[in-house]
């Protein structure tokens, strides 16, 4: 960081802790890569496979059930491995002795997660498309709707990693929470084909409304469920930051 009296600006804090997120990861991004391609795309050949002749709508769900569930690899579950890590390693210690902004720190990691993530679900997009033969029609509303996706998938993986009690319990609880919220509520399967009850659990999921936004930007159906999906999703996103942003022990205020 800079040597200046005063701590370096709230921008300067978050492009340093950027670049420093990034570099922590030189060596194994394309693991990164390669684990939010596997599963989502070994789900689509499987479901896609049993699914063939239901319709568009079937298969749209499973191409935007497989894209949360990339999300959620990329994002959630390395965030929680990433501050579990940082926690029990010494280096949230050593960050809160430093000059900058928790919420600096939160951030930067969010970014660089996201941006390792791209590739992926770039080429779950792609594959998913062409296995599926599903005719896609993209809405630029897209560009906002998958980081407004990514915040709160990335601000839960966080919440886990800071209150897990050891690494291993972190991305134990990482992983139940990625397979129950891709399974409760109309995320990969149908709405139609769900039980009352776990249609109403899932709308206590940020999956749900994360893949009913994928949905509309993809398919060309948007409708006023969209504003629903967007607060929800903002929504999650700020109870998640907040909570992580008051876990940790920050002493430089």
């Amino acid at each position: 960081m800079h040597n200046n009296r005063n701590p370096p600006s709230f921008v300067v804090q978050l492009v340093d802790l950027f670049f420093m997120e990034l570099t922590n990861w030189r060596w194994s991004w394309q693991a990164i890569i390669l684990t939010s391609l596997v599963a989502p795309m070994l789900s689509i050949i499987a479901l896609g496979s049993f699914a063939q002749g239901t319709g568009q709508e079937t298969l749209g769900y499973i191409l935007t059930g497989n894209l949360v569930m990339t999300l959620m690899f990329g994002n959630l579950d390395k965030m929680a491995s990433r501050f579990a890590y940082m926690r029990f390693s010494g280096t949230l210690e050593y960050y809160a002795t430093l000059p900058i902004r928790r919420e600096a720190l939160i951030i930067a990691s969010v970014l660089s997660f996201f941006l390792l993530s791209l590739p992926a679900l770039l080429g779950i997009l792609g594959f998913g498309i062409l296995f599926l033969k599903l005719s896609v029609s993209l809405n630029p509303v897209i560009i906002l709707i998958i980081p407004l996706c990514v915040l709160p998938l990335a601000g839960l993986g966080a919440f886990i990693g800071t209150n897990a009690r050891t690494p291993e319990e972190s991305g134990s609880i990482s992983l139940l929470v990625t397979m129950l919220m891709l399974f409760i509520g109309p995320v990969i399967i149908p709405e139609s084909r769900l039980p009352d009850i776990v249609i109403y659990i899932g709308r206590l999921s940020p999956a749900t409304y994360a893949a009913s936004a994928l949905r509309q930007t993809l398919f060309g159906t948007m409708t006023g469920q969209l504003v629903v999906d967007l607060t929800a999703l903002v929504g999650f996103s700020l109870l998640t930051f907040w909570l992580v942003g008051s876990k940790l022990d920050w002493r430089q205020r």
